[in-house]
C-alpha cells in the first residue's frame, strides 16, 4: 500500500491535518512520538490500530512534504 493510500487529508478529520487513513492519528503525532524517542514497537503497543507500515508511511509523507523547492523573492 502506498503513502497515498495510507495517509489522508480531509477537512472533516483532525481539522484537515494529514492522518493515517481510517483513524484520527495525525502524521505530526507519529513524528512527535518518534522524535521524543519512542520506538516503533512502543507506538504500536500504545496505538494498536496502527501498523508498522502506517508509521513508515507517515515518515515518507513528511519527507515528501519537506522535499520541495523554496523560492525566495528579492
Amino acid at each position: 500500500m502506498s503513502v497515498v493510500q495510507r495517509i489522508s487529508v480531509d477537512p472533516a478529520v483532525a481539522h484537515g491535518s494529514p492522518v493515517v487513513r481510517g483513524t484520527c492519528m495525525r502524521v505530526s503525532d507519529i513524528l512527535s512520538l518518534l522524535a521524543s524517542g519512542a520506538s516503533e514497537d512502543e507506538i504500536l503497543e500504545d496505538h494498536p490500530y496502527l501498523t508498522r507500515e502506517d508509521i513508515r508511511a507517515a515518515l515518507t509523507y513528511a519527507a515528501m512534504q519537506n522535499d520541495h523547492a523554496i523560492l525566495i523573492a528579492s
